[in-house]
């Protein structure tokens, strides 16, 4: 770790002593007005290379850092001025110059000196010329980005900009997969890629810009090379395992095809080496692109999983990973106003999982750790999922615009596991489980929506959503002890034996309908009214029953009264609200309100609860626009929060198989203070991106689980917890970077997140109960730094630590990393990525002091303009067997150890179309 800390202050201290001339102007027009945002290139005449670019501040400065004692061309473009070129010769002193510029140019698209300016800016779009930032190693559009001053991409393949993630990828203006950027991510060719466009405030809803606050809202649109245009494009990629495990493969064929008229994704990937192009994670999060049309509707009614906690990979790693994968796209124009878009997405993966993991219940009144098991299991999984996806835009005129989406969401998945548990101090509850777990949940999505701007003045949105969601989970443990309470079981009708077989089948259905009617107003060219009628009604049915098969195979039927649910869930909400826009200097304001009618209604034990009332809630937005490219925005709302039918229903249920559930039908809605803010710069004077956010909630009258602990074992309802114990939280991140000379790129931020959370813990030997109170605090610090040589080596290195507090438990990990990259004999590129881990804990009880590092490397060899490429890469060189992982859930603290992947090497071939 110490050398990768000293070659960090090596490269830092590099930045801090580079020589060079500085040439600093300012660009102004005729009336001596500074023009901000100004284009300023310096052409070596020598080498005929881009040697600095840089963009005018809002005072037209901008400042260039040359190469001493040479011969450059300074080319001056600013939208509207005519064009300038000036020649300079840096002979050993510092430059100061003001430039006026001649009105007279003219404002396309296409101007030449734009195109060739590393990063430029147009309004609210930020444009990036990809090849000013590659290097020759970068072989997809990840490796491009990472590239991008002020552009992030996460673990999950998610596109960061602003520190806000990117919620659509397009290409050439045509949807990508569209809900999800990571397809897009790991399979655009980078060699196709002309231009990137990072568009802020976008909105699909043309006839809407201007009227909502799309601040948050960041779109990317892939620009492609002329070559890549109608014409077929992509490759296709075959590998095999050597050395010691000659048994791995992998295929990877993609294929594109971009014109005005239609577009066509077709991509592959056949493995067992561990790469996942899609993850079940990937696939219960992919929205398809919907929008939350009720984001200003002031009501959260979200629909709950059921997935009965089927086991989730780890950083995208296992033991043994094998994957079948297909997706297709497509964009179809019939006309000029009508376009035709939608995907399918098929994967099949089979998984083994084998983890390690202690659970920690502490005591309802300190941080001390009451008992606690540990776990060694063993997974095998496999899952099959499916999207269709089918999308419509009819757009006549500017004045009307008719949207439909449909997405349908299908998944088969089975879980066998078999797991060792030992508890302390309890070891009466020692035992081997085996568990299996399966269900096939259906969903179907469709939304509707039509946009009517009648004049300047007057602007109608409807919109319609209508969810269908049918589950069907199966939960099988086979226990060593019985699952329930002594005094239980008999009531219950358990049969005691060697062996607990319990089977638990659950059937959830889910109709909700979602529909609200827009009014705009333009009081003013600057100020609007906007009134929301709305509405959201859901109808739910939830049917459970538990049942025990017996040594002889026949099955024991629990007492249906305290074993069987069988409840369907009503909720509607009818609101009207009204919000006022608008802008007044560098501020915009927009407050408003919404009313509330709320009915909902629980049927089970031929009885029904009622709860109907009303509600007033307020919301404001508020943005401070300090420059062009400088933000401070602030944002409150109250909100009513409402859980769905699962914690309703009132007879037992298997949460896992050491935790009972029972719902509580006289539930009540919890209320939200949500107070949010958020700073962004990014100035392209020093290229310079910061940006910062924090986020408050205080949550009361939160719906909370009221706990009984026998041992590790749990027993537990759901209660509204007083007013005078909400549940609070605070959340921010912030990150600052700047490019230095060109070839320098660095950057610090951390992630920080606090929380107290109160629950109900019962005490079963006085029949009491008391209200614990625990803290949780998890921060996360990197700082890194980069270069971008076009002919040398590039490196970038640098540190993270994350340190996770649990009500006085804190577990630190540290990881320096290291990635370097070289292309070189204009055929090789060779990248290594390594990163180490330690990982420990506080706990003097239970310590864990675990070190590990991984390191992937890879040779390719591609002659220049050869369509053939060969490639070696060694995945986990160091052979490392297991990563760490710790989690919290109040009262229970988790460290878990999984194993994963050995080390592969593969050699593998592609053909470039």
């Amino acid at each position: 770790m110490n050398k990768i800390l000293l070659l960090l202050a090596l490269l830092i201290g590099a930045i801090g002593f580079s020589q060079n001339i500085k040439f600093e102007g300012i660009i102004e027009d005729i009336a001596k007005k500074p023009l901000e945002m100004a284009n300023v290139m310096a052409v070596n005449l020598d080498t005929k290379a881009m040697d600095a670019y840089a963009i005018t501040n809002d005072k037209g400065k901008f400042i260039l850092n040359l190469n001493a004692n040479a011969n450059y061309s300074i080319r001056l473009s600013f939208l509207g001025m005519k064009s300038q070129d000036i020649t300079i010769v840096t002979q050993g002193e510092n430059i100061k110059r003001t430039i006026t510029m001649e009105e007279g140019g003219i404002d396309l698209e296409g101007v030449e000196i734009v195109q060739e300016m590393p990063v430029s800016i147009k309004g609210d779009t930020i444009i990036y010329n990809a090849d000013s930032f590659k290097t020759g190693t970068e072989r997809k559009l990840e490796d491009v980005l990472k590239k991008l001053p002020g552009v992030e991409v996460n673990a999950d393949g998610e596109i960061e900009v602003e520190g806000k993630k990117v919620q659509k990828l397009m290409v050439e203006g045509k949807d990508f997969f569209d809900g999800d950027t990571k397809l897009g991510v790991k399979n655009i060719p980078a060699d196709a890629i002309d231009k990137v466009q990072v568009l802020r405030n976008y909105s699909e809803i043309g006839a809407l810009k201007g009227l909502e606050n799309n601040e948050d809202n960041i779109a990317m649109n892939i620009k492609l090379k002329k070559g890549k245009k109608n014409f077929w494009f992509g490759d296709m990629t075959a590998g095999i395992g050597v050395g010691h495990d000659d048994g791995r493969y992998v295929v990877n064929p993609k294929l594109f095809y971009y014109s005005p008229k239609y577009s066509v994704n077709l991509i592959g990937n056949f493995n067992n080496i561990g790469e996942l192009p899609f993850t079940a994670q990937d696939y219960f999060k992919f929205t398809g692109g919907f929008r939350n049309m009720m984001q200003k509707g002031g009501t959260n009614f979200n629909i709950s999983s059921n997935d009965l906690g089927l086991s989730l990979l780890r950083n995208n790693r296992a033991k043994e990973i094998e994957t079948d994968f297909g997706a297709t796209n497509f964009s179809y124009n019939p006309t000029k106003t009508w376009t035709i878009s939608g995907f399918v997405i098929g994967s099949s993966t089979l998984t083994d999982l084998q983890t390690k993991t202690q659970t920690s219940v502490l005591q309802p009144d300190s941080d001390e750790v009451a008992s606690t098991e540990n776990r060694n299991q063993t997974t095998h999984q496999r899952s099959n999922l499916g999207l269709f996806k089918l999308s419509s835009s009819y757009r006549p005129n500017t004045k009307l615009q008719f949207d439909y989406d449909g997405l349908l969401k299908l998944s088969s998945q089975d879980e066998n596991s078999s797991l060792v548990s030992e508890v302390f101090p309890n070891t009466a509850q020692n035992q081997t489980v085996a568990t299996e777990r399966s269900q096939s949940p259906v969903s179907f999505n469709q939304n509707l929506g039509l946009y009517y701007t009648m004049d300047d003045k007057n602007v109608f949105a409807f919109e319609a959503q209508h969810l269908y969601t049918n589950e069907d989970p199966f939960y099988n443990p086979n226990l060593g002890t019985n699952p329930f309470p002594d005094a239980a079981a008999a009531e219950l009708g358990i049969v005691s034996q060697d062996r607990f077989n319990i089977n638990q089948q659950r059937f959830v259905k889910t109709n909700k309908i979602d529909s609200k009617l827009d009014y705009y107003y333009m009081l003013t060219p600057k100020s609007n009214i906007n009134v929301t009628l709305g509405n959201t009604n859901s109808r739910q049915n939830f049917n459970s029953y538990i049942f025990q098969i017996l040594d002889n195979g026949t099955q024991n039927d629990l007492n249906a009264d305290l074993t069987t649910n069988n409840v369907t869930y009503s909720f509607n909400d009818l609101f009207l609200g009204m919000h006022y826009k608008f802008i007044t200097g560098k501020f915009t304001f927009n407050p408003g309100f919404s009313v509330h009618k709320f009915n909902t209604y629980n049927d089970q034990k031929n009885t029904r609860v009622r709860d109907d009332f009303y509600r007033f809630q307020p919301d404001v937005y508020a943005l401070y626009q300090i420059k062009k490219s400088e933000t401070l925005s602030y944002s409150f709302a109250i909100t009513s929060d409402f859980t769905d039918i699962n914690r309703f229903a009132e007879n037992v249920t298997l949460s896992n198989y050491n935790s009972l559930f029972s719902g509580n039908r006289n539930l009540e809605n919890a209320t939200l203070q949500v107070h949010s803010l958020r700073y962004f710069r990014y100035n392209m004077f020093n290229f310079t991106n910061i940006f910062a956010n924090i986020s408050y909630t205080r949550r009361v009258d939160a719906i909370k689980l009221n706990y009984l602990f026998i041992g590790n074992n749990q027993v537990s309802t759901a209660e509204n917890i007083s007013s005078n114990f909400p549940d609070e939280s605070l959340s921010g991140s912030a990150n600052y970077g700047r490019s230095f000379f060109k070839y320098y790129k660095a950057s610090i931020g951390f992630n920080l997140a606090w929380s107290k959370s109160n629950n109900i813990r019962s005490n079963l030997a006085n029949d009491s109960s008391v209200i614990e109170t625990k803290e949780s605090f998890t921060h996360n610090y990197t700082i890194k730094a980069s270069t971008n040589f076009k002919t040398l080596p590039n490196l970038e290195i640098g540190y993270n630590i994350g340190i996770n507090t649990y009500s006085g438990t804190t577990f630190y990990t540290e990881r320096p990393f290291a990635r370097l990259d070289y292309y070189f004999f204009n055929s090789l590129a060779f990248v290594a990525d390594y990163s180490f881990y330690h990982y420990t804990n506080n706990d003097d009880a239970f310590p864990v002091d675990n070190e590990y590092d991984f390191l992937d490397t890879s040779l390719v060899y591609q002659k220049k303009d050869s369509k053939w490429e060969y490639k070696i890469g060694i995945t986990n060189l160091l052979n490392t067997t297991s990563l760490n992982d710790d989690s919290f859930s109040p009262p229970v603290i988790s460290s878990s150890q999984y194993v994963v992947q050995p080390r592969y090497i593969i050699f593998s071939m592609k053909y470039n179309l």
